[in-house]
């Protein structure tokens, strides 16, 4: 009984439309909207059309960082920032 009043509250909050899994996108597609073939859709999919029908704009810094994808500066980074941290740990060690 108290999972089913949490998962209510929770739709009743209006939990932000990014951090939402897949099923719970597809029952928001489903009820909110007028959208056909919601249950074929992926996540990001799901997500545009959502944000269509409702008017929810994306932020413009996102579509340009989707957009301007440098996988390869992201793997040095991440691999930067990886080693960085293993170097912190070894040195607080000491």
């Amino acid at each position: 009984m108290d999972t089913e009043k949490k998962k209510e509250e929770k739709k009743k909050k209006g939990k932000d439309l990014d951090r939402m899994t897949v099923k719970e996108l597809k029952e928001v597609a489903a009820e909110t909207t007028d959208l056909v073939g919601v249950h074929a859709m992926k996540k990001s999919e799901l997500l545009a059309a959502i944000k269509d029908a409702k008017g929810i704009k994306e932020k413009a810094k996102r579509k340009e960082a989707r957009k301007s994808r440098d996988k390869r500066m992201v793997h040095i980074l991440r691999r930067k920032i990886n080693r960085l941290k293993k170097e912190t740990r070894r040195i607080s060690k000491a």
